[in-house]
């Protein structure tokens, strides 16, 4: 298998997903799950990537599909196609799939998950993270990740519309 087809092949459908859970909990491994648009990737997102996959032996990253971005970011957004974001997310070597879900939320993906560890970044710590209820069902962890100080897509956004003005 060529580089590229081994990092295709990390991305997944519902479906694929369901049966490849399947055989990660066979293995017994510990499945973590991050969710995000990820629309200009920069080193917070991977620091963050990295940190979140040392909690357990699986990641999975859930990626808000282009219409999800939208609503959520803005009619101007997302700057990458969620192909693209797929293929770049799943490029990492430490990212085991990426889903996209078109919701707005990812809380059918992680019922669908049933994650052992959720993870979201330090800026959501005292509010209330989509998926909680599920991973606390069946006894899971929902743990925040400090975030990489002067990295956000949206500041990278903004500099490089100054830059061409």
């Amino acid at each position: 298998m060529e580089r590229l087809d081994i990092v295709k092949s990390k991305i997944h459908t519902w479906d694929h997903l369901r049966r490849q859970i399947a055989l990660w909990r066979f293995k017994d491994n510990t499945i973590v799950f991050s969710n995000g648009c990820f629309d200009v990737l920069h080193l917070g997102h991977v620091e963050y990537l990295a940190k979140a996959r040392d909690l357990g032996d699986i990641l999975i990253v859930g990626l808000n599909s282009d219409d999800s971005v939208r609503r959520i970011k803005g009619p101007r957004r997302p700057v990458n196609k969620e192909v693209a974001r797929a293929t770049t997310l799943a490029a990492l070597s430490f990212v085991d799939a990426v889903i996209v879900f078109g919701e707005d939320t990812p809380h059918e993906l992680i019922k669908l998950i049933q994650p052992d560890i959720l993870v979201k970044g330090k800026d959501y710590e005292g509010k209330e993270i989509v998926g909680t209820d599920v991973v606390k069902a069946r006894g899971g962890q929902v743990i925040t990740i400090e975030l990489t100080k002067g990295y956000s897509t949206t500041h990278t956004i903004e500099l490089a519309q100054k830059v061409h003005l």
